[in-house]
């Protein structure tokens, strides 16, 4: 029997994640304007992702572990109010090194969301149900990305990016209150078996955590580098507005994603009860996919945005399954007084090995490609044209990394089964 307490809760946290990736990728829809006011590089954008990420990373480790000793209700409230008034204070920016601290400080604020709410939703949901709850959180992803991208581009060229950002923090001011009437769960209280406490180092020893880990980095780099890039690459490439760029990446995103989610929450708890190993499995059949999805949709030639997004926005569907079958997978072999440092130890590592570099890498290859574009056109200055040509040829990576990503996941679907029954055991023994 359902708990309305239960709905209710996974629902305000729910909010909170679309907020989290509201806020964060809000810049991705404001790019072009951006770029032109302060007369940046795609180096220079991939940048402000990248820092963001990499002290998000670094920050995330104490933050995790507070998620395991405090409480997480009150960390996520403060995380909020930190992110998204540094979200605002971002519209003030006068320069480049302006606005580059302003995401530092969302950047602090949002490194709690993920470690304290995923724990929480461990506690409030069993093992047979974590998977649909987990991703029904996690499809604050695509929801959010989707709303910052088809409201913040045509607010942008309506009224301004700095106005896009400042609305963008306005939601905290009625999310933060509902927050804190929740009633937050024990830790373990879901759990079949006594929850035991373990060494933060035991966690090392877990062969799948180390594959999972690997698969983050990859899938990360992949969609932050299409957050950071894909209005962009519409606008320049296939020559939509800043407004139509915006809101045809924001509709895709969120239609594929939110559909990606359901079915891997569904998906996910079902394949659990066949064999231990469903949900790996299960994320790797859904990358291999992704990876012929995006390389159709990036091949298409300039002027066909429509088949463009039909085919990456089945890409981005595809690899936002992910979450819903690996976060429970974590869940799986990782005792519940342990889950908060698990989760900021995988951000930790799969931001500092993939995310931070995807917008970067993928700027730094899109301004190398435009000079040769450009030299090999005859102009010593970089164009538009050379600019489109550069971006375009970048992003033939995410299938390459979509690709990588299925092998890692397929290898970690190995050893899940032991690990699972070592945890089970060790419970057992306790």
């Amino acid at each position: 029997m359902r708990r309305p307490g239960l709905d209710r809760s996974l629902a305000v946290l729910f909010a909170v994640n679309v907020l989290n990736f509201y806020d964060r990728g809000v810049l991705g829809a404001l790019v072009e304007p951006i770029r032109r006011e302060f007369s940046l590089s795609d180096t220079q954008i991939g940048a402000l992702t990248t820092v963001f990420t990499l002290l998000y990373a670094v920050v995330g480790l104490p933050a995790g572990r507070a998620a395991d000793t405090w409480s997480r209700k009150k960390l996520l409230a403060l995380g909020v109010s930190v992110w998204a008034g540094l979200t605002a204070w971002g519209g003030l920016a006068s320069s480049y090194l302006m606005l580059l601290l302003s995401r530092l400080g969302v950047a602090v604020g949002e490194c709690v969301c993920a470690p304290a709410a995923t724990s929480w939703i461990g506690d409030l949901f069993p093992a047979s149900r974590r998977s649909r709850a987990l991703a029904l959180f996690m499809l604050g992803v695509p929801i959010g990305l989707a709303l910052s991208f088809s409201i913040s581009g045509p607010v942008a060229q309506a009224r301004g990016w700095r106005t896009a950002l400042v609305l963008a923090a306005l939601p905290a001011v009625a999310l933060v209150p509902l927050l804190l009437t929740l009633r937050e769960p024990e830790r373990g209280a879901a759990e079949a078996a006594p929850a035991h406490t373990a060494s933060a180092w035991s966690l090392l020893r877990i062969p799948t955590l180390w594959w999972i880990i690997a698969s983050g980095a990859l899938v990360n780099f992949n969609l932050y580098a299409l957050s950071a890039f894909l209005p962009a690459f519409l606008t320049r490439f296939h020559g939509l507005s800043v407004g139509r760029a915006g809101f045809w990446a924001g509709v895709g995103s969120g239609v594929a994603g939110v559909a990606g989610g359901l079915v891997a929450g569904a998906w996910g708890d079902r394949a659990i009860r066949r064999r231990p190993n469903g949900r790996m499995l299960a994320a790797g059949q859904t990358s291999l996919l992704a990876a012929p999805a995006a390389l159709c949709g990036i091949a298409q030639p300039a002027g066909s945005a429509s088949l463009a997004i039909w085919c990456i926005m089945a890409a981005y569907g595809l690899l936002n399954m992910y979450y819903g079958f690996v976060y429970a997978s974590i869940h799986d072999i990782v005792a519940p007084r342990l889950r908060g440092t698990t989760m900021a130890l995988y951000f930790l590592a799969m931001y500092l090995c993939g995310a931070a570099f995807g917008p970067l890498i993928t700027g730094r290859l899109s301004d190398f490609l435009a000079r040769r574009a450009a030299a090999a056109a005859g102009s010593a200055a970089l164009t538009e044209a050379s600019r489109a040509a550069g971006l375009h040829q970048a992003m033939y990576l995410i299938p390459a990394l979509a690709l990588a990503l299925s092998l890692v996941l397929f290898a970690g679907a190995r050893t899940i089964a032991r690990d699972m029954a070592r945890r089970h055991s060790y419970n057992l023994a306790k």
